[in-house]
């Protein structure tokens, strides 16, 4: 093992000062300009259920439940790619370079979807279309919490990560309106729903360039002047007109980066503590990605062969849902910051655990209508949207900041992998069986490991609510 004793360290004020800031406008500003992110994960998300319908007309390109699955399968596979490759180059070349690459890539390939021809060109547009968005989580993510106040970063990251579900609702209206036949109609209308989030993403390259770098970033890559530099402006900004406060803050010591991330990387998951919080990370994440790859993929497939809705309404049936998603992280939100994490992330994983075994129930003796079956799954979502916002502040908080965007990467793409890729395409055979009862079994799977992993928190997670990220990070990591 090497000597880190030796390693290089600097200490710093800033993220002192960037903790003591007031909530200002230049927050707001900067966290819309990147939350937009989950937003377009959302719009994906939510096209590629509710415009399964029309993908499966003979007239359009005629995909059969399995194909519509595993081009789900492929999407998520391009996210993990992305998420891990951008993740590491958002580590070594900093936050702000890989906000315009991941976007561009983003707007390009859901373009070229629009124009698709066949199964194959259809699932190679949407492998890029994941990749530019998986690529956008870790550099969003890791830059979201390195800027905003320790006291607000629960109730922020999952209201930003909430976002998703304003994607949802976007996908579904448009998906709903301009597959009507007095609009667009099912021929025409999904090729302009995916050229949808175009001119989203145009304006958001467009805001992006007032960002900054990372002040976290550029003192722990021996950029000193650089990030003073910046911090000074972000006062600025935040302050006005108003003295910027001279008291002190804590000085703070910081780890300059000289190691290669992948080196890096694996010293810090074989040491203790981060070892245990490694594998937690990984079930959090794995369980989320069943979870939602699974279940809420396949929601419009359900109402497809078991309520009898027309491909045109599923859109309108996914809008309850969609709320119910975005409520739960905005209405719970600031518990994570009161209450504290450990308590309410693996309260909220429990929660829709238990939702989802017993609406699944229900759904499997035939005792739920269409409205019941919505209003069930609203419960159940409301719970584990909060659950699956919540994995992602965790990574972000309890690795160093060295390898803050390669750990979300890593423990994203490898917990999707193990739990999300083969989901889709496992609940698309499920449903194209019309057997209820085995479609329970699927969501019973899914209430399992949801509850497991929200167990697990209880009894390992970190307390890191209203604590600066360099607290929650020690700077060596044990021998072994």
């Amino acid at each position: 093992m090497k000597d880190y004793e030796a390693a290089e360290y600097v200490d710093t004020d800033i993220p002192g000062r960037l903790d003591r800031l007031p909530w200002s406008n230049w927050h707001l500003r900067v966290v819309a300009a990147l939350a937009i992110a989950w937003l377009l994960d959302g719009l994906e998300g939510s096209l590629g259920g509710t415009l399964a319908g029309a993908l499966k007309n003979p007239a359009t390109l005629g995909f059969t439940d399995s194909e519509l699955g595993l081009s789900s399968s492929f999407y998520l596979g391009g996210a993990v790619i992305g998420a891990l490759m951008f993740g590491y180059l958002a580590d070594r070349f900093g936050r702000k370079k890989l906000f315009t690459w991941t976007l561009l890539l983003y707007v390009c390939a859901t373009a070229a979807t629009g124009f698709s021809w066949n199964l194959f060109s259809f699932t190679a547009f949407r492998v890029l279309t994941g990749a530019g968005i998986g690529g956008e989580y870790a550099a969003i993510n890791s830059a979201v919490d390195e800027i905003v106040p320790a006291r607000m970063r629960g109730r922020l990251d999952l209201l930003i990560n909430g976002t998703f579900w304003i994607g949802i609702i976007l996908g579904s209206v448009i998906s709903a309106v301009f597959l009507r036949p007095a609009v667009f109609g099912n021929i025409i209308g999904w090729r302009i729903a995916f050229l949808s989030g175009v001119p989203i993403g145009v304006a958001v390259l467009w805001l992006r360039r007032y960002i900054p770098e990372s002040p976290r970033w550029l003192i722990g890559h021996r950029q000193d002047a650089s990030a003073r530099s910046t911090m000074s402006a972000v006062e600025r900004a935040v302050y006005g007109d108003e003295a910027v406060p001279q008291s002190r803050v804590e000085i703070v010591r910081v780890r300059i980066n000289h190691e290669p991330v992948l080196e890096r990387m694996r010293t810090v998951f074989t040491s203790k503590p981060y070892r245990g919080r490694a594998n937690l990370c990984l079930g959090l994440m794995a369980a989320q990605a069943f979870f939602y790859n699974s279940v809420f993929f396949s929601l419009g497939l359900v109402l497809l062969r078991y309520y009898s809705v027309s491909a045109e309404d599923i859109g309108f049936c996914f809008l309850p849902i969609a709320m119910a998603n975005f409520l739960g992280p905005v209405l719970l939100g600031p518990l994570f910051d009161i209450i504290g994490r450990k308590a309410m992330i693996g309260g909220t994983y429990c929660a829709s655990a238990i939702a989802l075994l017993i609406s699944s129930w229900l759904f499997t003796h035939g005792d739920l209508s269409l409205s019941s079956q919505i209003v069930w799954w609203g419960i159940t979502f409301f719970f584990a949207s909060t659950a699956a916002s919540s994995a992602y502040l965790t990574v972000s908080e309890v690795f160093p900041q060295e390898i803050r965007a390669s750990s979300i990467a890593f423990f994203y793409g490898f917990g999707t992998l193990a739990g999300g890729v083969a989901g889709p395409w496992i609940f698309g055979r499920l449903i194209g069986s019309g057997s209820r009862q085995a479609l329970f079994h699927g969501y019973a799977l899914g209430a399992f490991v949801m509850f497991a992993a929200g167990i697990a928190q209880y009894l390992w997670g970190v307390a890191a609510e209203r604590q600066s990220l360099e607290t929650l990070t020690p700077l060596e990591c044990n021998h072994h």
